[in-house]
């Protein structure tokens, strides 16, 4: 049809709005602060004399306190926001009324909320990891398990965002007693959270075992990813059943 956007500019269209409505000062500030906090952590453990294996500290350091709170959180803050924040003070319809399909806006925001969440990430992840001098096993380990999370929890809260008024509180939820409390209590509650597949790849990569991160390293990096896809088409399919003023 004459005048439809392409998909390929429509995923660059709706990366450009939704970029720069989720960069803010005050955002990018606390979670600078949040990342600065949990690497300053991991330094101090890491000058620490009482370490007797500094893998395996390094490892249940990053996988208690990155893993539960930086990565997921970071993602949560963005992520519903990409469209949420769009959705409930009615920006969407500036998108929505652009001759092009849905999912491409989807995908959009998906990009733009990885775009801040992975460097926000993944430079306290890599400071962290060298600082508790756990070795070259444990960057990688970390590396790979943070882009991988922050891929599948994006994608899972930019759903959210659509799906939900206060996401970020249900998100917040979500991270703090399905993934904190309940998937503890058994593997099959752990297969139905993203911090169990990171779990899995720290465990993979290292040889430390952690709790609940039994999985082998492929189903630690493809499960997740095919969650990320899997949300996204949820969203794509939401987004065209949305009645957007």
């Amino acid at each position: 049809m004459s005048g439809v956007v392409p998909p390929s500019r429509a995923v660059q269209l709706a990366y450009g709005i939704v970029l720069r409505q989720l960069v803010t000062r005050a955002r990018i500030a606390a979670l600078l602060l949040v990342g600065a906090a949990t690497a300053a952590i991991a330094v101090a453990v890491g000058a620490s004399d009482d370490r007797r294996d500094p893998l395996e500290t390094g490892v249940q350091l990053i996988s208690s306190l990155h893993f539960t709170l930086l990565v997921p959180i970071i993602a949560l803050v963005f992520a519903t926001a990409a469209l949420g924040d769009m959705r409930e003070d009615g920006t969407l319809v500036y998108l929505w009324l652009r001759p092009m399909d849905r999912w491409p806006i989807v995908v959009g925001a998906w990009l733009a909320s990885i775009t801040l969440s992975l460097p926000l990430t993944i430079v306290p992840l890599v400071i962290s990891s060298v600082a508790v001098d756990g070795g070259n096993n444990l960057v990688t380990a970390t590396v790979l398990a943070g882009v991988v999370g922050v891929i599948a929890y994006s994608a899972l809260f930019v759903l959210l965002g659509l799906m939900l008024k206060n996401s970020i509180v249900w998100g917040l939820g979500y991270v703090m007693i399905w993934e904190g409390l309940i998937a503890a209590f058994g593997s099959f509650a752990a297969k139905l959270a993203i911090r169990g597949y990171t779990r899995s790849i720290l465990t993979s990569i290292t040889d430390v075992d952690l709790d609940l991160g039994d999985l082998s390293l492929t189903v630690g990096v493809v499960v997740p990813v095919f969650v990320a896809a899997a949300a996204l088409v949820l969203a794509g399919a939401r987004l065209r059943a949305m009645d957007v003023d």
